[in-house]
């Protein structure tokens, strides 16, 4: 049986990697251009299309089934990235109308978190699930929602943004500019200030969450103590989640969740403290089961699976 291929383009802050993708999962091919050396769309535009091109000629694909493209405030309904901070091209960037100066073939985009949850669901451990929640830990905290085999965008193109629930009111300052949200609490920036927190000392750069999960799995107390503190709040964002939309799994992904049993025990034992009784039984907590140096390709990628 013959493959079909698609391109995946992950655009970070510095980098922007794309992929050449079989629809077995498979990346064939790789290539990369740096974001931040931009501030124009369309040079951007025409060297990552020169990257594209140049994939496909050397693996000898003739055609792609479209590009998928996961992107910081991406919006799955116009194709354009809305003034992203992080990046050093500013302003509405219409990534759709652009690209297909070059090629004619579907274009969808959107965050990178729903991204990677619909690459679960196309290429991972979500094959065959209807109903689940992607959370992804790491500089923040993303999520993606999947209802009825659908990925939720909402009536603005951002739904999900569980990373900017308010866990605890007027606590820690959010890059949103809200105080309290999950993700000052659960990524890994907010990690290690719990860490020195609780060692009331001020925080250092020489500390990272993976050297924290590295003392906690040599059975440092303070250590292991920060990843029970954030398991229950993690715990209880995860069970709130449940109660509006009845997922059958959440899925984690990003480096804080390679700990292991010092974040896993407790955030099972959280989970089921605060999850609402009729859901006690329902929904399972699993780790991403995509490559961590192939999800956000994939992501991009699977995206195509909603417009063929």
């Amino acid at each position: 049986m013959a493959h079909t291929y698609s391109i995946g383009i992950d655009i970070g802050g510095t980098n922007t990697d794309m992929g050449l993708v079989r629809d077995d999962g498979t990346i064939i091919a790789r290539s990369n251009i740096p974001t931040n050396a931009y501030i124009e769309l369309q040079p951007y535009i025409r060297d990552m299309m020169a990257c594209i091109e140049k994939m496909m000629k050397d693996m000898e694909v003739s055609e792609i089934e479209g590009i998928g493209i996961g992107a910081p405030n991406g919006n799955f309904y116009t194709g354009c990235v809305d003034n992203a901070p992080n990046l050093t091209i500013k302003g509405v960037l219409n990534f759709e109308k652009e690209i297909h100066q070059y090629m004619n073939v579907p274009v969808v985009l959107s965050n990178d978190a729903n991204a990677a949850a619909y690459g679960e669901m196309v290429y991972g451990g979500a094959k065959g699930l209807r109903h689940f929640i992607m959370f992804t830990l790491g500089t923040g905290v993303g999520s993606g929602i999947v209802i009825d085999g659908k990925l939720i965008h909402g009536s603005t193109g951002a739904a999900g943004e569980l990373g900017h629930s308010i866990l605890i009111p007027n606590g820690r300052k959010c890059s949103c500019g809200r105080y309290g949200c999950l993700e000052t609490y659960t990524s890994a920036r907010g990690i290690v200030q719990t860490y020195f927190e609780l060692k009331g000392t001020p925080i250092s750069s020489d500390i990272d969450s993976k050297a924290i999960g590295d003392l906690a799995n040599q059975g440092d107390p303070i250590a292991l103590k920060t990843w029970e503190v954030v398991a229950d709040q993690l715990g209880m964002a995860m069970a709130n989640s449940v109660n509006f939309s009845a997922p059958e799994a959440i899925f984690l992904m990003g480096g804080p969740t390679k700990v292991g049993e010092p974040l896993l025990k407790p955030l099972q034992k959280a989970f089921e403290k605060y999850l609402l009784n009729i859901f006690a039984g329902s929904c399972t907590i699993r780790m991403s089961q995509l490559k961590a140096n192939e999800v956000a390709i994939l992501g991009a990628a699977a995206l195509i699976k909603m417009k063929i």
